[in-house]
């Protein structure tokens, strides 16, 4: 009886055009979204039925993987599957050289020595080892750490686990654009801080930092200042040197390489010092001990290669498409906010707010476009979000804030159905919006003294 229910439902499967094995057909990069209709071919998913795969503008989450980049990967996983530490063999030593090329390659975009790159599983493991790591190694004279209210949840959890063992920590606040206020970071440096952490680009609202400004500032106090880069790298010029950086984090799947690998920058000179998260073989200088995952690591550096060659073009398209998204939207709707400084932004993070908009509706509305509002790894909240929050927005402009990630792969055909797609909606939630009716009739609804009955 079991075997024919299991065979019952492999036939299904198989048959079913909807079905799980289904899905390679649909496996491409997001600009394939426009290229096909789907109108025949709706899809559900977790109880959202949609008309086919949506547009695909969340590049701060996540970037389609380069196919150059799989290329290179592929050709790894067949010709070089010996363990990158073993010594006494050639499959050891070709993985190795594998491993090698890679971290020479990371480093090149970052402007560091091949030495001076550790792999590890990604951007959090990265920030976590650096926060954590530098404290413990000085904790007998260092007590203090300061960071920002905007950083990323896995170095403001670090900061906080920090805390509970007796560490001290400043959060420091942001100007209204994003931006850190310099004058309080230097008042906010004490005898035994031990550690500096602000984040290049940020996630949510791409606001790019004065890293050059704030490296100077933590020399002139002899301050080791750590960043994460993972939204950084491969997209804006990023020297560590200029910026005077004795840690960085990275992340191979935001350029277009693979999950679950990424690196942290350790200055060599002057040296900077840390204690492992991990124990074991010793591996990556004893900072991070574990067999190498050789072929993700080829595939960053691939990334990394890929990136360099590309930067300057990527800015140029994405740029475009940013401003084409941004002026489409605004020709047809008001009460449009751009969440964080125009002047010093990553190009392909546009984070808009849209007044008088139920933003859990707009979001829910906006199913045909894979879009969030906020960062992936905070967006299960319903809570708005608290880098918003920190800039000093409304709680209900927060609510209905939407990040656009714009990318390598995206068209304009993709950036024209999103606009269309987006005020569409947003008309649509206004129109059962009492409050806009209000603003529509002149009546300034900030002044109104609301009754509960």
């Amino acid at each position: 009886m079991a075997s024919k229910v299991i065979s019952a439902t492999i036939r299904r499967t198989l048959t079913n055009p909807h079905g799980a094995f289904s899905r390679c057909r649909h496996l491409s990069t997001a600009a394939a979204a426009t290229a096909v209709n789907y109108e025949d071919e709706s899809i559900l998913m977790k109880g959202v039925r949609i008309s086919g795969r949506p547009l695909y503008l969340d590049m701060q989450a996540t970037t389609p993987i380069d196919p150059r980049v799989f290329d290179a990967m592929n050709d790894s996983t067949i010709h070089e599957y010996g363990n990158p530490h073993s010594r006494t063999h050639m499959y050891g030593w070709e993985a190795e050289n594998a491993v090698e090329v890679a971290r020479i390659q990371v480093a090149k975009l970052i402007e560091a020595s091949p030495k001076e790159i550790i792999f590890m599983s990604g951007a959090t493991e990265a920030n976590n080892t650096a926060v954590k790591g530098v404290m413990h190694f000085y904790k007998d004279t260092k007590k203090h750490v300061i960071t920002t209210q905007t950083e990323h949840k896995c170095v403001l959890d670090s900061c906080r686990h920090l805390q509970q063992e007796g560490f001290e920590v400043t959060y420091l606040p942001v100007k209204t654009d994003g931006l850190v206020d310099l004058e309080m970071l230097k008042e906010a440096i004490r005898p035994d801080t031990g550690l500096v952490s602000i984040m290049a680009v940020n996630n949510e609202i791409g606001v790019v930092q004065p890293m050059e400004e704030i490296g100077r500032i933590c020399k002139e106090h002899n301050v080791p200042f750590h960043t994460d880069a993972a939204q950084a790298i491969g997209k804006i010029p990023v020297d560590v040197k200029k910026w005077n950086v004795a840690l960085m984090s990275m992340s191979a799947h935001k350029i277009y390489g693979p999950k679950g690998v990424g690196a942290l920058y350790v200055r060599r000179r002057p040296r900077i010092r840390l204690e492992p998260l991990m124990n074991g073989g010793g591996q990556e200088r004893g900072l991070r001990s574990g067999t190498g995952a050789t072929q993700q690591i080829v595939g960053f550096g691939a990334a990394c290669e890929l990136a360099m060659k590309e930067m300057e073009y990527d800015e140029k398209w994405i740029k475009g498409l940013q401003e084409r998204l941004l002026n489409g939207i605004r020709e047809k709707l008001d009460g449009v906010v751009v969440n964080g400084s125009m002047d010093s932004r990553y190009v392909g993070n546009l984070n808009l707010s849209f007044a008088y908009v139920e933003g859990e509706s707009l979001l829910m509305g906006l199913k045909e476009v894979a879009v969030s509002s906020g960062s992936a790894c905070t967006s299960a909240s319903l809570e708005p979000s608290y880098v918003l929050r920190a800039l000093g927005v409304d709680e209900d402009m927060a609510h209905t804030s939407i990040r656009f990630g714009i990318g390598r792969f995206t068209t304009k055909e993709e950036i024209d159905k999103a606009v269309e797609l987006t005020v569409k909606q947003v008309e649509k939630l206004r129109e059962m919006s009492p409050l806009y009716e209000m603003v529509k009739e002149g009546i300034d609804i900030k002044n109104i003294q609301w009754s509960q009955h």
